[in-house]
């Protein structure tokens, strides 16, 4: 699996803690940035990682922030984006399980460095289910996203569907 990973200048030192974690659990990660504290506007980051997702470039996205809430809207944004804000293991596999969502976010001004280990870890040893239950209701939001991008005249292309 190969996953990327971004931040902005608030979420800097953890999301560098967590790109270690994974690494040292074997898992290839694509750094997206931001790479100093220095002051960066989460939307750039989120969006790259979205973008990439949506092409099939990475598979899944962890972005954190001060809160966990702007990277999430920001990917959010993105066509075909699922972003799950999570800063409890259940939450994070559901988020898989349930939701298939291709981004998990976290707030470093909210989580510690060892509950977020936690949230990571319970995130990407999930995967979604395609003949659960929960299929359908995310069909239901892909199908509606689709049907509104094409109402606003923009084609929908996404790789993230349910299945």
């Amino acid at each position: 699996m190969q996953i990327g990973i971004g931040s902005d200048h608030n979420g800097f030192q953890l999301k560098e803690q967590i790109k270690d974690f994974l690494e040292q659990k074997g898992i290839d990660v694509v750094d997206y940035g931001c790479y100093s504290p220095e002051s960066t506007d989460y939307p750039d980051v989120a969006f790259e990682v979205a973008k990439e997702i949506s092409s099939g470039k990475i598979e899944r996205g962890v972005l954190i922030c001060g809160t966990g809430i702007g990277v999430a809207i920001a990917a959010g944004k993105y066509p075909g984006i699922r972003a799950a804000l999570c800063h409890d293991p259940y939450s994070a596999e559901r988020a898989q399980k349930s939701n298939n969502a291709q981004v998990l976010t976290m707030g470093a001004q909210i989580i510690g460095l060892e509950a977020a280990k936690k949230v990571v870890e319970a995130y990407v040893n999930s995967s979604f289910d395609s003949n659960s239950p929960s299929n359908k209701k995310v069909q239901k939001i892909i199908d509606r996203e689709k049907e509104l991008l094409q109402t606003s005249g923009i084609e929908y292309e996404s790789r993230s569907s349910c299945s």
